[in-house]
């Protein structure tokens, strides 16, 4: 026990020191992220007209989705933002606040 079957290293040593009860709940919030950006942001899925082939245009829309995800959308869970949550702010940011750090 102990050991990462699915996903781990070839070698078949453990990816981590944590326990797999550990590394299952991090990796489902990580999918769990993945599929909100995926579902949120309609360029990340590749049968759409805004399919994105340009990198740094993708770099900077995925950046803007966490921001907005993370700083400005109450999560229903959470009751106030992940940002809040972990105390790196002490309000919801307004979009206008989002694109002040832009200029």
């Amino acid at each position: 026990m102990g050991r990462v079957v699915a996903g781990g290293m070839p070698s078949g040593k453990p990816l981590s020191s944590q326990p797999i009860e550990a590394q299952g709940r991090m990796r489902s919030c990580v999918e769990r992220q993945n599929l909100t950006m995926r579902m949120q942001m309609r360029r990340c899925a590749r049968l759409t007209n805004a399919f994105s082939k340009n990198v740094p245009r993708l770099e900077h829309a995925v950046a803007l989705h966490y921001m907005h995800d993370n700083s400005c959308r109450i999560h229903q869970s959470l009751r106030c933002t992940p940002a809040m949550e972990a105390g790196v702010t002490d309000h919801v940011w307004s979009l206008e606040e989002v694109v002040a750090l832009l200029d």
